[in-house]
């Protein structure tokens, strides 16, 4: 019996022994891991010069301006981080930025210039009297509208201008194909100034143009056309009263 109660005492200290190494052993290693993360997080952060705040290094360098010892903390920006803490770093910043102006970009391509360009020859063609001018003119227009890609239009806009193109459209189209019948093409002539006069409205220009005015034409309800000048040369009348019109306002 004796011999039993001294091996039951050896083995309980043992046993108490070893719970002691182990707690012993399991602190030295949460001390150690947090000496690590401590260490870790003494690295990330960043200290700057008392007298120069512009030098940042890490705790202990020197300035190599003054000499001193880098002893202020630099507040560490918030959107540098990574997705892990929920927030967006520097790089997807700049992709996003990028992306919005490449979408930009894409949106506002269109121009009017060209469009603008073949209905001052066809406007020009009237003053002249040139039927066979002007038919040619509108059949160049309306290829110009054709060419056009609407996805190159902001989305805003894309509806607004596929109204005014299939319109003027159709206008350019009789006016291409009526040589020799002057008066419908100027007839049709006054509806597309209306579309093109829409379109810059709508668009701009980076020309300068100015609206005139006939206020006899069409048994003297008037009609509108746009010029490249000052100077008033009537497409609606031609030699017969070149001069008729007056300038309401520069576009």
């Amino acid at each position: 019996m004796k011999n039993i109660a001294k091996i039951s005492i050896i083995v309980l200290v043992f046993s108490l022994t070893s719970c002691k190494d182990n707690k012993t052993t399991n602190q030295n290693d949460t001390n150690t891991d947090a000496t690590i993360k401590e260490q870790s997080k003494d690295d990330e952060q960043l200290y700057a010069c008392p007298m120069h705040p512009e030098v940042t290094g890490h705790k202990g360098d020197k300035c190599p301006k003054c000499g001193m010892e880098l002893t202020e903390p630099v507040v560490q920006n918030e959107a540098a981080h990574d997705h892990t803490d929920g927030s967006h770093n520097h790089d997807d910043a700049t992709t996003v930025e990028v992306n919005n102006e490449a979408a930009s970009v894409t949106q506002t391509t269109f121009s009017t210039n060209e469009i603008i360009s073949d209905y001052l020859k066809l406007k020009n063609a009237l003053t002249k009297d040139d039927t066979k001018g002007a038919a040619s003119a509108g059949k160049v227009l309306y290829a110009t509208f054709n060419k056009v890609k609407p996805n190159s239009i902001d989305a805003k806009l894309k509806k607004e201008y596929l109204d005014i193109a299939d319109d003027a459209k159709e206008h350019a189209e009789h006016i291409g194909d009526n040589s020799g019948k002057i008066d419908h093409q100027r007839e049709h002539f006054a509806m597309l100034s209306k579309d093109i006069n829409d379109l810059i409205k709508a668009f701009g220009t980076k020309q300068k143009l100015y609206q005139d005015y006939c206020p006899m034409y069409n048994d003297n309800k008037g009609a509108i056309w746009i010029s490249e000048t000052k100077e008033i040369k009537n497409p609606y009348y031609g030699s017969q009263m070149l001069k008729c019109g007056s300038m309401k306002k520069e576009l």
